[in-house]
């Protein structure tokens, strides 16, 4: 559908809302938008943080006579690292892509890019690479999170076709 005739149709569906709601009846729901969610896994972090808590084991050494630490607060705080590592595996980064909106997670939340945000969408092996005008690059990794790059590859140059956004291919 075009732009104007999706318009169009919100803004008939807002009135039909509104006369339905006087009559007291339920209102028509909205479509549903189609958003493909390309889903990796976070491995990196939550290993260099166990390797955090073995070194700050081994460097303190609770299990020697002349031990210096006083116990619950050490034992606290590596709790503390081995939960902040089991929350960063189990939270997944992903990339939605939507009909007019790419849109993934980053340390400071949710961040969305509109077709006119994104200067070029870049696809290596093994890696994709969204650039954009204003801010740092997204970079989506197969070693890094385990992304299924190939489906997020495919899915993205129909996405830079149809919004008319620069593709690049790279090999090595």
């Amino acid at each position: 559908m075009s732009r104007s005739w999706e318009r169009m149709v919100e803004r008939n569906s807002k009135q039909l809302n509104k006369r339905r709601k006087k009559e007291g009846k339920a209102a028509v729901p909205k479509p549903a938008q189609q958003v493909d969610r390309f889903q990796g896994r976070s491995y990196i972090v939550p290993t260099l943080l166990l390797l955090l808590v073995v070194f700050f084991v081994v460097i303190s050494q609770p299990w020697s006579e002349d031990s210096q630490t006083t116990g619950s607060l050490f034992w606290v705080t590596i709790g503390c690292y081995v939960l902040l590592a089991v929350f960063y595996y189990f939270r997944k980064p992903y990339l939605a892509v939507g009909k007019d909106f790419v849109e993934t997670r980053r340390f400071s939340g949710y961040k969305r890019l509109k077709p006119a945000e994104i200067r070029k969408i870049v696809q290596q092996p093994g890696y994709v690479v969204i650039e954009t005008v204003k801010g740092g690059n997204w970079v989506f990794s197969r070693l890094m999170n385990r992304f299924p790059i190939e489906r997020m590859g495919e899915r993205l140059r129909a996405f830079a076709a149809l919004h008319h956004i620069e593709w690049e291919t790279k090999s090595k």
